[in-house]
């Protein structure tokens, strides 16, 4: 008679053989990382030229010599779509800065203020965040004038008041904790304790908010773009590449259709890290 084999029994995967981040998150993450790969060294990955015109490939399908096609004066769709991130994605992380920035000032300011100027810019937050973003930026554009520096200037101002509520928020709380109280009772500089023991717990919420910030303000830039606002023609940028492309929509799809994947895909990423690290940070997942 046979020895009797022992029933197998499920084992628990090995912390070292665990994957370093969630599946759901590595598609986000890959494009992300190439996303800053095209942001920071754009010829790795493309060896055309994004303002070399060919009158002679004007409207080519996409094929083994363009392989994204290439637009109505014959530049190279793939180049252009991967220079243009830099164009794109630096006007968005250089307005999430400015208004993470602002907000953080604004939101401590209102929060360790006294009651009437802490109301005075609640109202002012409450009323800025009743208008659309894309709204309040294309006011301020038209107010400040076309041209990347103010493109960067009205989109931090549109999201200025995000940060500054959440800020003053938290700043609410931490005001009252007892380590600041215990601190005012010790006679502690009321600069030392803000910079000390105020800022540095109300920065939580800031990194995801940012992340998602940074999806809005790539969509804001893009539009301003592709109103003529932003970085002019021939510059490669994703917005202007839109506004460029609709005219030959009919003829030349994947002139239009690659660029706004482009867009598409990094807000949506940026969106699923972002929500990632939410939950995260309100230990919802491990």
């Amino acid at each position: 008679m046979s020895a009797l084999t022992p029933a197998s029994t499920p084992r628990s995967t090995p912390a070292s053989l665990r994957l370093p981040i969630a599946p759901g998150l590595l598609l986000p993450s890959a494009f992300l990382v190439l996303l800053a790969l095209a942001v920071a060294a754009p010829a790795l990955l493309t060896g055309a030229d994004p303002l070399a015109a060919d009158p002679l490939s004007a409207l080519a399908p996409p094929g083994a010599g363009h392989w994204f096609g290439s637009d109505h004066l014959g530049r190279d769709v793939l180049s252009r779509v991967v220079h243009g991130a830099r164009h794109s994605i630096s006007i968005g992380v250089a307005a999430t800065v400015l208004a993470v920035t602002s907000g953080v000032l604004l939101g401590l300011t209102a929060g360790l203020s006294p009651k009437w100027l802490d109301e005075a810019l609640a109202r002012a937050f409450d009323v800025l965040s009743t208008l659309p973003e894309l709204l309040l930026a294309l006011l301020v554009v038209a107010i400040t004038g076309p041209g990347t520096g103010n493109v960067i200037f009205a989109i931090a101002v549109a999201q200025i008041p995000n940060y500054a509520r959440v800020i003053r928020a938290q700043t609410f709380v931490v005001r009252h904790s007892g380590y600041v109280e215990q601190a005012v009772t010790f006679g502690r500089p009321r600069l030392a304790i803000t910079a000390g023991h105020v800022l540095p717990n109300v920065l939580g919420p800031i990194p995801v908010l940012a992340t998602i910030g940074l999806g809005q303000a790539v969509i804001a830039s893009s539009g301003l773009s592709f109103l003529g606002m932003g970085p002019q023609p021939p510059a490669a940028e994703w917005g202007a590449m839109l506004s460029e492309a609709r005219n030959y929509l009919r003829v030349a799809w994947w002139e239009a259709l690659f660029p706004g994947l482009a867009i598409t895909l990094t807000v949506v990423c940026l969106t699923v890290v972002g929500r990632r690290l939410q939950r995260r940070f309100e230990g919802r997942t491990p």
